[in-house]
């Protein structure tokens, strides 16, 4: 019987990824001035783990490369290597290498052999100096790297291991099956057993060592990494290690000789069917089993679930919100003396709906810590990179958020940093001789707002320069004016094509980004606001929807249909006199709101239906987006509701001014205003 492991390769994957992030994060954390010890074995906890997995899975190179990082931990949490910042900022790049060899092994790929090769010669090289100090303890040049990481036609050679333990070595705790299952992990291992010479069963003492091996390892590993394998033991054996002429391969059973075993990866080629064979293909599946349950638990008894049935669920659970509701759109005509059991199942029904779509909604958000946790690293590479001194808070990481609204707002996020970073803080002179301290600051801030999350980005540099952002906008061909309030000047920096940088680098300063950045929130129906003081820093605030599978809006009604608006993009809704609606130079109206003359646009124009109520009636709600307003006449306001957002591009096709769908209660189908596009395309042709 053959155990297919493959079946728990992206349950390894996934905890792997997991445990690269958990050591990236910790090696950040990791302060050489003050080194925190239970950091450092939270680091080759997460490495050993890889390791382990890697070497059980058959990835090989994964295996022979975490073996390197997990030595170097290995060293640092024992003592012997004194942790300094630049084999902190060595781990951190191998963390880079490994998490290249992890997505190349999940997507059956060639690896990028050189950047490999280069992290693990650094690895090589470190490993051969002592720990207290920078010089090498042999004269030898740092050992080539290994050839497993390429994909090779030709076999892969490696080593004669004659391994013989002294006699002593239980007494003193050391267990020596551990060196076997340890070179498994660096490439295909076999071993044969080596008794003692006119060994007699009687003579023996289960607490002595009698028993050594030849081993032959194929793996391109250097000699140094197969000796570290035996560090542990080295003044307790007799070890010889020589180079392997000819690939090894599994011997054929001989009379009267232990049998060869060939392991990969801790798996055996031995093709006896054997008791011990059976019980150990026992074993091999009962670890695997726990493995896939502890692989697909994380602490409390939670499992892997894939997004794609998620997502499922929330659309039938969608489905059952309408459903419900048409319902009770049905049941509204009922007489209530007559059917009073019905409709008291109808309002349980209605409950249990909504507890069963609150819950179902909840399994998709996620903490902003998902977010967040890429920006420390972020921080670390650019402020050295550019030679700042930042430091990076965060506040409100456990705050969540739907996780469709979390995988895209990521990107916008990391632009806003990376500008800050590169725009915003200033070089450590700079900053003193402002009065300043050495060290800039950037803090990431989440948190709930009824029924939104905002996220914000505050940095303490330099701030935004208005006069030198105006002559850019104005040599960009911009219609700018020195009346701008501060805030639409600060808006003109996500315009197309706008930077103020002087030198363009391969952070920023091309222009490109600030815009993208805009149009992907808006696009998520949220806002994004900016406010700046010189010399004191930036301020970036952006809101968005907690879901995109639910919207709250307010229904109005224009003609015989009902159109849906997001309740965060309504300002106000009101009545406005005669009088206070104006032709503007016969290009269109304005209607005044408390001193501000706003454009307006009749809803019914826009969507070419006709008009149910007189002109006079001048009912309009007003709306924001990207700091301007517009005010929308409209029919009648229906009220709130919260909707099951339907995609139109999917089940339709694009519809101008339209975000989506939803079905009302009585099975029609509503449309979804898009706030944004209706100000953007509008707002500013009425007002000209």
């Amino acid at each position: 019987m053959t155990l297919d492991l493959s079946r728990f390769h992206q349950t390894f994957f996934d905890e792997s990824f997991e445990g690269l992030d958990t050591m990236e994060a910790a090696l950040l954390r990791l302060d050489p001035a003050a080194v925190d010890a239970e950091t450092i074995n939270t680091i080759f906890r997460a490495a050993h783990s890889i390791k382990g997995g890697s070497g059980t899975f058959g990835f090989t190179a994964v295996a022979s490369f975490t073996h390197l990082l997990e030595t170097l931990l290995d060293q640092m949490r024992s003592g012997k290597r004194v942790v300094t910042a630049e084999n902190v900022d060595l781990l951190l790049k191998s963390s880079d290498a490994l998490r290249e060899l992890l997505h190349a092994a999940q997507d059956a790929r060639e690896v990028n052999v050189q950047l490999i090769a280069r992290h693990q010669l650094a690895l090589e090289t470190t490993l051969a100096t002592d720990g207290s100090s920078a010089a090498p303890v042999a004269a030898t040049p740092a050992p080539e790297v290994a050839t497993e990481l390429a994909v090779m036609d030709e076999p892969v050679k490696g080593w004669n291991i004659r391994f013989l333990p002294q006699p002593s070595l239980f007494r003193s705790g050391n267990e020596p099956m551990r060196i076997l299952r340890e070179l498994a992990t660096l490439g295909a291992l076999s071993a044969e057993p080596v008794l003692e010479q006119g060994l007699k069963l009687a003579d023996t003492n289960p607490e002595e060592a009698h028993l050594g091996w030849q081993l032959q390892l194929a793996s391109g590993v250097s000699e140094a990494v197969v000796r570290e394998v035996f560090s542990w033991v080295e003044d307790e054996c007799t070890l010889q290690i020589e180079p392997l002429a000819e690939p090894i391969k599994a011997a054929e059973p001989k009379p009267g000789k232990p049998q060869l075993t060939v392991i990969e990866g801790g798996k055996s080629d031995d093709r006896r069917a054997s008791p011990d064979r059976r019980a150990g293909e026992r074993r091999n599946e009962a670890a695997a089993s726990s493995s896939a349950a502890a692989a697909t638990s994380n602490g409390g008894g939670s499992i892997r679930v894939p997004t794609e049935k998620i997502d499922l669920l929330i659309n039938l659970v969608g489905e059952l919100v309408i459903t419900q509701a048409m319902l009770a759109q049905q049941a509204s005509t009922l007489d209530p003396a007559l059917c009073e059991k019905l409709l008291a199942g109808l309002g349980q029904l209605d409950r249990n709906t909504r507890q069963l779509q609150e819950s179902v909604m909840s399994i998709r958000m996620l903490p902003m810590d998902f977010v967040f946790s890429r920006f420390p690293r972020l921080v670390h590479d650019l402020a050295a990179k550019l030679g700042k001194q930042i430091r990076l808070d965060t506040i409100g990481a456990d705050t969540e958020l739907d996780k469709s609204v979390i995988e895209k707002i990521a990107d916008p996020l990391t632009h806003l940093v990376r500008n800050s970073l590169d725009h915003g803080i200033e070089t450590p002179e700079e900053r003193m001789a402002a009065g300043k301290p050495a060290e800039g600051s950037i803090t990431l801030k989440a948190s709930h707002r009824g029924g939104n999350i905002v996220i914000e980005i505050i940095d303490d540099g330099r701030g935004l320069n208005r006069s030198k952002i105006l002559a850019k906008a104005r040599s960009n061909g911009l219609d700018v004016s020195e009346a701008m309030s501060d805030s639409e000047v600060n808006q003109l920096i996500f315009a197309p094509g706008f930077s103020t940088a002087e030198v363009v680098t391969d952070v920023s300063g091309r222009g490109v980004g600030m815009d993208v950045v805009k149009k992907n929130i808006l696009a998520l129906n949220g806002q994004v606001d900016l406010a700046s003081k010189p010399g004191q820093g930036t301020h970036i605030t952006i809101r968005l929807p907690l879901t995109l599978a639910i919207l709250d809006g307010m229904s109005i009604g224009v003609g015989n249909e009902v159109f849906i608006v997001p309740l965060a993009s309504v300002v106000e809704s009101l009545q406005a006199r005669r009088e206070d609606v104006r032709t503007v130079g016969g290009a269109g109206r304005v209607v005044r709101v408390r001193n501000e003359m706003v454009p307006l646009m009749a809803l019914h124009d826009l969507v070419q239906l006709p008009i149910n109520t007189a002109p006079e009636h001048n009912l309009f709600i007003l709306i924001e987006s990207e700091g301007r307003k517009l005010a929308l006449a409209v029919d009648e306001l229906l009220g709130q509701q919260q909707v099951v957002v339907k995609s139109l591009e999917s089940n339709y096709r694009r519809v101008p001014y339209m975000s989506g769908a939803t079905i009302l209660g009585d099975g029609r189908v509503a449309l979804i205003l898009d706030a944004a596009e209706l100000v953007r395309r509008t707002a500013p042709s009425l007002a000209a």
